[in-house]
């Protein structure tokens, strides 16, 4: 909506060029008779076009037959025959695609190779090959051979390497579309951008109207600016995200863009460190529409912005502009219709000349330091359709905010975007009931209290209500089943409570998201109901949701995210039905709940990967066999038993893709299974606390990417894992409380260089500490209590840099984040001041040494006091002797010291 304008006059001018270009052109099909036939050697082009390109969901099927003008995609002259038209573009490549869908896209574009036959298309003016998969392959040369081209568009056709100078022959063009694709999806499929080393190329193109070059590598091309200032008719030119340095552009003694209206220079932040918006760019007092997002400009906003008196779209978004207030000349921009200024770090207060950006359609402020109150635009604003303030410190009551609103505003406010304000206040008495053409309403994350107003649910036009995070309480009004419109609603951590039956859903056929987790709500609906929404997510965690399993969820079809965790409902049963169902998920969590029974097989159906989390239940039984699409999966604290050999080793031909598995606290038993090597994307392993017996595997050696094991309190035994050491990411092992021998080999030090947690406590380890551990910079917790170890303390202990250090909490491998929900917590037993307990989210901010236990001996190392950092040292039941070091009131962090039950004398110091 807020863009209308700027889409109005972009469409009006490929209305009127393509008008242009079509002149005595027609599409011939089977009802036009009297059109005349395609030329033959054009058809015969157009064949071996066709041989050359791979076509995976046949969409060249209609090129057969002699009349090549009743093909798909042709266009031809109403009297000559000639094709002057070739559109192949593939469909749509949005920004924000799952797996499946990109996959999808692929599967019906045209790839392969261009033929030279197409030089046979002499009268061709217009070609679009645009949303397709050439793969990887140059921009043919050839292409700067077709003279009367007039239209080309090569955009998102994944095409690489150096754009051909030969488009400069191309003469007549007047538009060229070459952008690639945007780095997201090239985050998961090799999709390729090109790039171009200068653009003189451009200057042989008089007549180009519209250049879109976005995506194309340009750092190299410092003439970026000469040669586009030099295109006489230019009206569009799009430049994001090509890298483009503004600093070093030679000057400019005359602006030529007296045609230009839209100008794109976003995403270019790679470059341009410490500037400012260029002062050329200010003097373009053509353009109606510009966009600076992203490029790391600093300082003030640029007064001159006020020369550009045409704009309606202007998007300063996401840089560092500082100033104390929003510029007076933004607000002499009355022509206005978009202004976008989220994300910098402007301060002070809104300026009641806000009220001249009387076109204003939508306002962005969001995500800046502004303050204090919201001026009284209810009558001025008359256009505003969106208006975003998330992100601020409005010190406001949401009363206050919507009675600033009130007046022709709320007549026709659309989106009321103002999350993370710090804003307080009654929602149920203010005049939210006054903003009828509300669609999108965003108040999370603040301190709003009261009950929800049951007007809003009269608000006939609402599709997403978003009030989580906040202190409502009562319950749901039973007026939000009225919403025919709603998709998303969001009401998660408040304090509401009470019932909610089906007449809350009653009319909610577009409901596609629910999130209302957090809550004391109770779930009251009938055995037998039948949802008329079809959900993509569900989340009703500490709900109470009745005695049986929600047997409505089996009508969802589209559910890919469930979350019905810590539920307050005991001893249910979950159906066998349920397990295939989880089939359609990629997100799953039934955790801290009381659910029961056995789980048959958890599988996965299509391309997007699945995150499990059925942790603290009662479920039983051997574990499920997982298919490969689970990354991650957390099962731990229930009664699963037996071997886990089949869970491991079903499939040994397939390459899983599982990163993360937590099986702790179980009843699990048998011997780990050497068959880890097909595991390869593993990066956490948490079997502590079964029952597991004999060696630890040789296989485990090939988990590459493992970054944390954990197989504490088992019975293993045997000898340290040599195969451990090519676990060169390894940052987190504890295989404590077990039978494990031998020495603690020197090559940890050597090759595991990234570790910051060991832990070997409770077992049979015998030998010196070996000095090579001093080699660990980033150790911050070692515990070797209760083993064999004798001789010295290494002196080198002092080289343990993070020990060394008082800095605050530690966030590297602590936590790790798979897919788009799980996170993965270090948890470790740890023994301080005497007690033993389980540390996890502050483990970051815990650096421990513990080699109590043991037959050390000799006097204690003084360079062990520098490890000023340490809150935790115990070297208890020792056999260490003479005093305790002078300085050990430089170790200033220490909240637990423990010298007990050594051989020590003389004073404490």
């Amino acid at each position: 909506m807020a863009m209308a304008t700027i889409r109005i006059a972009i469409a009006l001018y490929f209305w009127l060029f393509t008008l242009s270009i079509i002149h005595n052109c027609i599409i011939c099909s089977g009802n036009n008779s009297n059109v005349i036939s395609c030329i033959e050697t054009e058809r015969q082009a157009l064949v071996s076009l066709k041989q050359d390109l791979y076509d995976p969901s046949n969409r060249l099927a209609s090129w057969v037959g002699e009349d090549c003008c009743k093909w798909s995609g042709i266009i031809c002259h109403t009297i000559t025959g000639h094709v002057c038209k070739l559109i192949l573009r593939g469909p749509p490549l949005q920004y924000f695609l799952s797996f499946t869908e990109l996959d999808a896209h692929r599967k019906t574009s045209l790839g392969g190779k261009i033929s030279p036959a197409l030089l046979n298309l002499k009268h061709l003016h217009h070609l679009d090959l645009s949303n397709n998969d050439f793969g990887g392959n140059r921009i043919p040369k050839f292409l700067g051979s077709l003279a009367s081209l007039r239209y080309l568009n090569l955009s998102q056709a994944g095409f690489d390497g150096m754009i051909p100078h030969q488009i400069g022959n191309l003469t007549n063009l007047c538009t060229l579309d070459l952008h690639g694709r945007t780095r997201i999806v090239n985050l998961y499929f090799n999709y390729f951008n090109g790039y171009a080393k200068n653009l003189q190329w451009l200057t042989h193109l008089p007549s180009l109207r519209y250049l879109d070059l976005s995506d194309v590598e340009l750092h190299h091309a410092s003439d970026w600016m000469e040669v586009t200032n030099s295109l006489p008719s230019l009206v569009v030119l799009r430049l994001s995200h090509c890298n483009l340095s503004f600093n070093s552009i030679p000057p400019i003694h005359h602006i030529n863009f007296s045609t230009l209206a839209i100008l794109d220079l976003s995403f270019n932040y790679y470059y341009s460190e410490n500037t400012s918006i260029p002062k050329w760019v200010c003097n373009i007092r053509s353009l109606t529409s510009l966009d600076l997002r992203r490029n790391y400009f600093i300082g003030p906003i640029s007064e001159g912005i006020q020369n550009l008196t045409s704009l309606m779209h202007l998007d300063l978004s996401w840089n560092y502009f500082n100033t104390s207030s929003i510029p007076r000349s933004l607000y002499e921009l009355s022509r206005l219709e978009v202004l976008n200024l989220q994300g910098n770090q402007l301060s002070g207060t809104i300026s009641s000349d806000i009220k001249n950006l009387t076109s204003i359609v939508s306002l962005d402020l969001s995500w800046n330091d502004l303050e204090g109150k919201l001026p009284t635009v209810g009558t001025q604003l008359c256009k505003l359709k969106e208006i975003h303030l998330s992100g601020n410190k409005w010190n406001q009551s949401i009363s206050q905010v919507l009675d600033s609103f009130c007046g022709c505003v709320s007549d026709g406010l659309e989106v009321l975007d103002m999350y993370s304000n710090d804003l307080c206040g009654r929602l149920d008495r203010s005049q939210i009931w006054k903003f009828k053409a509300l669609t999108e309403i965003y108040l999370y994350s603040n301190s709003i209290s009261g009950h929800i107003p049951a007007s809003l649910g009269n608000v006939s036009s609402l599709r997403s209500v978003d009030l989580s995070h906040n202190h409502f309480d009562g319950s749901l009004p039973e007026s939000f089943g009225q919403l025919t419109k709603l998709e998303g609603l969001y009401i998660s951590n408040n304090y509401l409570e009470g019932t909610i039956s089906e007449a809350h859903f009653a009319n909610t056929k577009k409901l596609i998201w629910l999130d209302a987790s957090d809550n004391q709500l109770t779930l009251d609906l009938s055995p037998n109901w039948i949802p008329p929404f079809q959900l993509g997510g569900l989340s009703l965690g500490s709900w109470n949701l009745g005695p049986q399993f929600p047997i409505w969820l089996r009508s969802q079809e589209h559910l890919t995210y469930l979350d019905i965790s810590n539920i307050r409902t005991d001893a249910i049963v979950v159906p066998s039905w349920f397990w295939n169902f989880s089939a359609q998920l990629t997100f799953l969590n039934l955790s801290h709940s009381h659910f029961q029974g056995r789980i048959p097989y958890i599988s996965k159906i299509g391309n997007d990967s699945l995150e499990i989390d059925l942790s603290y239940n009662h479920f039983e039984g051997q574990l499920p066999c997982i298919a490969s699409k689970v990354i991650g999966i957390d099962l731990s604290n229930n009664n699963f038993s037996g071997s886990i050999s089949h869970f491991l080793c079903n499939k040994p031909w397939e390459l899983v893709d599982l990163q993360s598995l937590t099986l702790a606290n179980n009843q699990l038993s048998g011997q780990l299974p050497d068959c880890w090597s097909k595991w390869l994307n593993l990066r956490i392993i948490n079997l502590s606390s079964n029952k597991f017996s004999g060696n630890i595997p040789s296989s485990m050696g090939s988990l590459i990417s493992l970054n944390s094991l954990h197989l504490r309190n088992n019975n293993l035994s045997g000898e340290f894992p040599m195969s451990l050491q090519n676990c060169t990411e390894l940052f987190a092992l504890d295989i404590g409380e077990n039978n494990l021998r031998g020495s603690i080999p020197g090559w940890i030090g050597s090759r595991l260089l990234k570790m910051g947690i060991i832990s070997l406590r409770f077992n049979e380890f015998y030998g010196h500490l070996p000095d090579q551990l001093c080699a660990l910079s980033s150790l911050q917790i070692l515990d070797v209590s209760y083993n064999n170890l004798s001789g010295r303390i290494p002196r080198c202990f002092n080289n343990i840099s993070v020990m060394a250090q008082t800095s605050d909490y530690y966030t590297y491998g602590f936590s790790y984040t798979f897919g788009n929900y799980m996170t993965f917590m270090e948890e470790l037993l740890l023994v301080m001041k005497g007690r033993a307990g389980e540390y996890n989210t502050i483990l970051g901010l815990v650096k421990s040494m513990d080699l109590s236990s043991n037959h050390l001996s000799g006097h204690i190392p003084s360079e062990m006091t520098s490890l000023s950092g340490l809150i935790s040292l115990n070297l208890s039941n020792n056999l260490l002797v003479v005093e305790i070091p002078n300085q050990i009131g430089e170790m200033k962090a220490l909240l637990s010291l423990d010298f007990s039950l050594n051989l020590l004398s003389g004073e404490i110091p």
